[in-house]
């Protein structure tokens, strides 16, 4: 008896069931129906919905008619974009170097340029009636609420791309009632080309990649026009779920969906059975990734395959851009990333990328330093090249792997003390300038009393203090890099007028009112230091006939058409030298090369005249070389983060100078010979060794000088007696 109720509670209980899941089906029919009676006309029931807050007030004629319609163009103009960075090759012809987004990557692409698979793998798999109905396909709504409720519903084209511009995708009435309205009206004023090109552009297929010109290039390495009919199926197949069928991750979920679509297109006839079959058996290959085999990587190491860090350059054209946005449009620094990274910006720099790349090779390799280094502490290095313009043709930020985007870049952002690479800037270039002396005025090897110290100062390197009685020319101090002369030289001036030309003539930009003094401006010993950048382009000045230009990476940053320049260098000179001065130092500063004493006789760039100069700091912490040949001027650094001492013995005398050569022997190596240009200021003359004055037929030891034309020793007379 118990048995046969339980029997009976058992059927009654499935009875009750079935009941509840008829009910569930008619009252979502019910609904249906419902919503759609309100969409073609049912104004009681707008009412209705206006109380409840489902939709805003207004007619039905109003609310239906498209007076209040989604502008598919603003939307499509505010979406977020990848920027592109390009460089120019030797032939002039642009060549993309970069892109850059934040968690969106996404580049527009017309129609027209999208392969006809693509666009019709994307109808078959997600609306094969898209081309027929009114932006609702009412039987299919029917069905998908049924199936699956309001979280899919039968979704259009034109209703999904409705998702994917406002973001709103709650899985209630409310809201697919307001997206088949806006579907219908979206379709009211746009044809269905315009709604595909626009959904195609904006849909998400996984690993950061929006709309399906990244996606072909993420997935294939490929342009949309480029895809094979299966390639075009897969990345169809990806959209619905995109996680669960990337088919980098998930090969046989993806494979499944994308058979699925190729049976559509066959059966809607849209491909040929030919087609279908060659398909089929086609071997895809993804970008970096095996592929025909559900033994796919996880996502991380797939990540790890295509992860490259963009270059140090890429790096600084990034925070240039950002703070000219800043300087120009008045953004804030958060507005100004924004628009580089989501602003779909066009950026066209001014890099070498044969420079560049072998001074990557150099310094990623650690050529010129040891195999061997402290990993925990490495030796670092840093390198800016300049042309004689200030285009910047390359720079590296630090030795070895780069290990992520905008990293520390040595070369831009650190300060760095400047040694003896601070003399001809602010002793040689302001004596002559000022005509307190030329190439061949004598002054003692020997320092000047500073009361403060209580002592005669400076030593020359390794203690010297030289000999009162010992004269030299300024060329003979400059290119030993005597400590005593220098300091001379800043006395006559005064620090302040040193000063001066360090701050206005050369445009050091990290100085304080502190480095008015004598060490910082005999020596180098900067209260903060000096950038690599900085120290190049004041160097320029002496192979430009005295015109400074402020360093510059890119010509100009445009909209994502190129219709609107947004950005454009600005690439004019200033005179800040007499040309006769810049002429006079460069030669003087290529006997650093040349001289049998010269600091730089080791680092001379082959087949090519070179000035140059040698820093390095009292206490070893710092190592530079800073030269130019007719074609670049280079600043190169070496030292510790923490500025630990220099072994020379270890890495050599100048480690900075072996880099220096390294690398500009190898970008000089294809370049045609040609020689420093030299402007009517200045003249070579023989000089008087014994005096220094311009010599006469009765001098019996000479030499030669460069001079300028307006300043010329007089003719030395105490050789001929008279």
């Amino acid at each position: 008896m118990n048995e046969q109720k339980k029997v009976l509670s058992k059927k009654k209980g499935k009875k009750r069931k079935q009941m509840s899941a008829g009910l569930t089906v008619f009252l979502t029919v019910f609904l249906i129906c419902f919503m759609i009676a309100v969409v073609t006309g049912a104004g009681i029931v707008l009412t209705v919905f206006n109380d409840l807050g489902f939709i805003g007030a207004g007619s039905i004629e109003d609310d239906v008619a498209g007076v209040d319609y989604i502008d598919l163009d603003e939307y499509i103009a505010n979406q977020s974009q990848t920027t592109i960075v390009y460089a120019y090759d030797e032939k002039g012809k642009e060549v993309e170097i970069a892109r850059l987004h934040g968690s969106e990557n996404r580049m527009w692409v017309d129609l027209n340029e999208v392969c006809k698979y693509l666009k019709d793998a994307f109808v078959a798999v997600e609306d094969k009636r898209f081309f027929d109905h009114d932006g609702v396909d009412w039987i299919r709504s029917i069905g998908g609420v049924i199936k699956s409720g309001f979280s899919e519903g039968g979704s259009t084209i034109t209703q999904q791309l409705i998702k994917n511009l406002t973001g709103e995708n709650q899985a209630t009435f409310a809201r697919k009632y307001k997206e088949i309205k806006n579907a219908l009206k979206l379709e009211q004023h746009f044809d269905k080309d315009e709604i595909l090109e626009a959904y195609l552009n904006t849909i998400y297929l996984d690993m950061g990649c929006y709309g399906v010109k990244t996606g072909a290039e993420y997935y294939f390495g490929k342009d949309v026009s480029e895809l094979t009919l299966m390639e075009s199926a897969i990345l169809a197949s990806i959209t619905q779920k995109p996680r669960k069928n990337n088919p980098m991750i998930n090969y046989d979920e993806n494979r499944n969906r994308a058979v699925y679509c190729l049976d559509t297109m066959l059966s809607e006839g849209m491909i040929s059975q030919e087609e279908y079959d060659e398909a089929i058996a086609e071997e895809v290959v993804f970008k970096g990734v095996h592929s025909n085999t559900s033994e796919k990587d996880d996502e991380a190491e797939v990540s790890a395959t295509t992860t490259e860090y963009q270059s140090y350059y890429v790096d600084y054209v990034i925070d240039c851009v950002i703070d000219d946005l800043m300087a120009q449009y008045g953004y804030s620094e958060t507005e100004a990333w924004t628009q580089v990274f989501y602003g779909g910006l066009r950026i066209y720099t001014a890099v070498d990328m044969d420079v560049q790349e072998e001074m990557e090779d150099v310094y990623y390799n650690r050529i010129t330093f040891p195999d061997s280094d402290d990993d925990e502490n490495p030796i670092q290095s840093a390198m800016v090249i300049l042309d004689y313009e200030g285009r910047l043709v390359g720079i590296m930020g630090q030795l070895g792997k780069k290990t992520g985007n905008r990293v520390l870049n040595i070369a831009a952002d650190s300060f760095r003390q400047p040694g003896s690479c601070i003399k001809p800037l602010s002793c040689y270039a302001p004596a002559i300038e000022l005509d307190y002396y030329y190439w061949s005025s004598y002054l003692p090897n020997f320092g000047i009393y500073l009361k403060k110290m209580g002592s005669t100062w400076p030593t020359n390197y390794g203690g010297n203090p030289g000999d009162i009685e010992d004269l030299r020319t300024l060329q003979q101090a400059l290119a030993p890099s005597l400590n005593t002369i220098p300091a001379r030289i800043v006395d006559t001036l005064s620090p302040s007028r040193s000063y001066f030309f360090l701050r206005d003539v050369f445009k050091l930009s990290t100085l304080t009112q502190a480095d008015a003094d004598y060490a910082p401006m005999a020596i180098g010993a900067m209260t903060k230091g000096v950038k690599a950048l900085d120290m190049a382009a004041a160097y320029v000045v002496f192979g430009s006939q005295g015109m400074y230009y402020e360093p510059w990476c890119y010509y100009k940053v445009t909209n994502a058409s190129g219709t609107k320049t947004i950005l454009e260098t600005e690439r004019e000179g200033e005179q800040v030298l007499s040309a006769g001065t810049a002429d006079v130092m460069n030669h003087m500063m290529q006997t650093v090369v040349t001289s049998s004493g010269g600091t730089g006789r080791s680092y001379s760039v082959k087949g090519f005249d070179s000035f140059a100069k040698s820093g390095t700091t009292s206490d070893n912490k710092d190592k530079w070389f800073i030269g130019g040949t007719p074609y670049y001027v280079c600043a190169a650094w070496v030292g510790f983060e923490d500025n630990t001492e220099i072994n020379t013995k270890k890495y050599g005398q100048n480690p900075a100078g072996k880099v220096y050569k390294e690398v500009m022997n190898r970008i000089h190596e294809d370049l045609d010979k040609k020689k420093f240009e030299y402007s009517d200021e200045s003249v070579r003359r023989s000089y008087c060794t014994a005096t220094g004055l311009l010599a006469s037929s009765s001098c019996k030891d000479k030499a030669t000088g460069w001079y300028k034309i307006d300043n010329l020793p007089t003719r030395c007379k105490q050789c001929s007696g008279s």
